[in-house]
């Protein structure tokens, strides 16, 4: 379904324009229009996270050192926790023993945010971030009756 749009005027301070314009030339954006829906629709969606019960889909993106001592095991424990919200994962290995680790998610939004703020506090985890969408991902199995 297309979704018409509309013309909208705003008034931003040219330095600022000037800088969103440079950022949307490194981003490949075709027009500022596209910049500006991209951006807004990021903020929507951050705003619809915090709502509770909305469920999401998104990733949760690790960086964390495997000479820490059993921090794989306890990345292991938390994710097998939650089975049901963490879809898969993927491990990149990167130079001096580093581990990015890329998590698909889905769930209550506020269960994400729990979860990845329950695997970037873990001790060796140099850093981390939860990255949601509202549109979600299809049943993966169905019950058979």
């Amino acid at each position: 379904m297309n979704d018409p749009a509309e013309r909208v005027s705003i008034t931003i301070p040219r330095s600022v324009l000037a800088k969103f314009d440079s950022m949307l030339a490194q981003r490949g954006f075709a027009n500022r229009s596209q910049a500006i829906t991209e951006i807004l629709n990021r903020e929507i969606i951050e705003a619809s996270s915090d709502q509770e019960d909305q469920v999401m889909a998104g990733t949760i993106t690790l960086f964390y050192n495997t000479r820490r001592n059993n921090l794989l095991g306890t990345l292991s424990k938390i994710q097998r926790k939650h089975l049901a919200e963490v879809i898969s994962s993927l491990h990149v290995q990167l130079e001096n023993d580093h581990i990015m680790e890329v998590l698909v998610v889905q769930g209550p939004s506020q269960t994400l945010r729990s979860i990845a703020n329950e695997l970037i506090t873990c001790k060796g985890v140099k850093t981390g971030k939860l990255n949601l969408s509202s549109t979600i991902m299809p049943p993966l199995h169905q019950k058979q009756s």
